[in-house]
C-alpha cells in the first residue's frame, strides 16, 4: 500500500509546534487556550510597537536616526476582551500623546468580532441577556454584564432605522398586513403594544418583509401612516392587499391607494364568526360554511350564504351577518384563478412569519423600551428572511394572469 503523499513544508512546521508544545510543557487544552492568549499578545503588542516606530519615525533604542522632538514615553496597561479570554496589553506611549494606535484603538476593549457577532445572534433567537452573560462566560471566559450587551446590541439601530426608511419597489403584486401584541415598559407601567408588520410580494414573486412598526394599539389610524410611509418610499401602487377583519382597515388602505384590492383574511372571519358555536354543531356548521368560502365562483358562495342563513340563522344569527356586513371584501378572491386564490384568500404568509417572532420572543414577557422590542424582532426578522429564497414554483401563472387582470398598471 502506497504512502499518503506529506508536504514536507508542513511536516516541518508540525515539528517545530510539537517542540515548542513540549519545550512550554503544554499538556491540556487549557494550556493551548492560554498560550494563543499570549501569543495574540504579543503579536499585538509588537504591532503597535510598529505602529509608534513608523509614527515617531526611529525604532527603539535607534536615536541616531531620530529627527523629532516626540519620543517614547513607557507603556500603559490595557485589557482587551478576545475569543480566548482577557488579554493584558502594554500599550506604548509618546510623550506628546500625538500617538493614536491603529491595531488596538485608545477607546477599543474588544478584539473579537466575532464575539459580538455571537451576542447579535443569540440575542436574535430570543435568549435572555442573563443567559448570554453565562454563555459568554462559559465558552470564552469573559465577563459581559446587561450593559454590554445592551451596547453591542444597540449598535444595529442605525441598521434598523435604515432598513425601515429603505427605497421601495413603485409596484407589490400582494402586501400582507397584520399587527403582532407584546408588552413594553414604558413610564414605570407595562402597555400592551402593537406592532405593525407589512410583507411584500414583488413582480419578481419574492417576498420582503416591507417594515415593522411599533404603536400604542392596532388601530386603522396607525395604519394609514404605515401606508403613507410606504408611498413616502417609493411604492406607488399595490394590486391587492391582505387584512385581517379590523374595523376601518379597508377605508385606510382606499385613502392611501385607491386603485388595490382588498381581500380580507377567509381564516380571520371564520374564527372570529364561530368562536362561540357549541362543540355538538361545530362539525357540521363549519362543513355547511365551507360551502360558501369554497365555492366555485361569487354567486354559488351567495346562494350557499343563503341557505347557511336558512339552517342555522335561528340559532347563530351573528354569523350570517357577519359575513354579509364584510362580503365586499371576503369575496374578492372569487373573480381570481386558483393560483391567485391560493395565494391571496389568508393571510397565511404573514401568520406564518408571526409565528416565527413569537417563538423568538417568547422567553421575554416585558421588553424594557420599544427600541429593546425593535432589536430583537430586527435580528429575528433577518435571522428567519435568510430562508426566503426564490420564489413560488407558479409565480410564472400567476403573474399572467395578474397583467391581464391588472392591465396598464404592471
Amino acid at each position: 500500500m502506497s504512502k499518503r503523499n506529506r508536504d514536507p513544508e508542513r511536516e516541518a512546521k508540525r515539528e517545530k509546534m510539537s517542540n515548542l508544545l513540549q519545550e512550554l510543557k503544554v499538556s491540556s487544552m487549557e494550556d493551548i487556550h492560554d498560550l494563543f492568549k499570549e501569543m495574540i499578545g504579543t503579536f499585538l503588542e509588537n504591532g503597535l510597537e510598529g505602529e509608534l516606530d513608523e509614527e515617531l519615525g526611529y525604532s527603539k533604542y535607534d536615536y541616531k536616526n531620530k529627527s523629532t522632538d516626540n519620543s517614547r514615553n513607557g507603556t500603559s496597561p490595557k485589557k482587551v476582551r478576545s475569543s480566548y479570554g482577557e488579554i493584558d496589553l502594554n500599550v506604548p506611549r509618546d510623550r506628546k500623546g500625538e500617538f493614536e494606535p491603529e491595531l488596538i484603538k485608545k477607546q477599543q476593549t474588544s478584539i473579537s468580532g466575532d464575539i459580538e457577532e455571537k451576542i447579535l445572534s443569540m440575542y436574535a433567537k430570543g435568549m435572555t441577556t442573563s443567559d448570554i452573560e453565562t454563555h459568554i462566560r462559559d465558552i470564552y471566559g469573559l465577563s459581559v454584564s446587561d450593559s454590554t450587551i445592551s451596547r453591542i446590541t444597540d449598535k444595529i439601530l442605525p441598521l434598523v432605522k435604515e432598513w425601515q426608511s429603505r427605497p421601495l419597489e413603485s409596484v407589490y403584486a400582494v402586501v400582507f398586513m397584520d399587527a403582532i401584541h407584546f408588552h413594553v415598559r414604558s413610564e414605570g407601567q407595562i402597555i400592551k403594544k402593537a406592532v405593525y408588520i407589512a410583507i411584500g410580494i414583488n413582480m419578481e414573486g419574492t417576498r420582503e418583509v416591507l417594515g415593522m412598526w411599533i404603536g400604542e394599539n392596532e388601530s386603522a389610524k396607525f395604519w394609514l401612516s404605515v401606508l403613507n410611509g410606504l408611498k413616502n418610499r417609493g411604492l406607488e401602487d399595490i394590486l391587492i392587499a391582505c387584512v385581517d377583519g379590523l374595523s376601518g382597515f379597508p377605508g385606510a388602505i382606499e385613502a392611501a391607494y385607491p386603485k388595490t384590492e382588498i381581500q380580507q383574511c377567509i381564516i380571520h372571519q371564520i374564527r372570529n364568526s364561530t368562536k362561540y358555536v357549541s362543540y355538538k354543531d361545530i362539525r357540521v356548521l363549519m362543513s355547511d360554511l365551507k360551502e360558501v368560502y369554497a365555492a366555485v365562483d361569487e354567486q354559488t358562495a351567495l346562494d350557499s350564504l343563503e341557505r347557511f342563513a336558512d339552517k342555522w340563522d335561528s340559532k347563530y344569527p351573528k354569523i350570517s351577518k357577519s359575513w354579509q356586513e364584510h362580503w365586499a371584501n371576503l369575496s374578492t378572491y372569487f373573480k381570481y384563478p386558483l393560483e391567485v386564490r391560493t395565494l391571496i384568500y389568508t393571510t397565511n404568509t404573514i401568520e406564518g412569519f408571526n409565528r416565527q417572532l413569537r417563538k423568538v420572543t417568547k422567553s421575554k414577557t416585558v421588553f424594557p423600551t420599544d427600541d429593546s422590542l425593535l432589536k430583537m424582532l430586527y435580528l429575528a426578522m433577518v435571522d428567519i428572511t435568510k430562508k426566503w429564497t426564490g420564489r413560488r414554483k407558479d409565480w410564472g401563472t400567476i403573474h399572467s394572469q395578474l397583467e391581464v387582470f391588472f392591465e396598464g398598471r404592471i
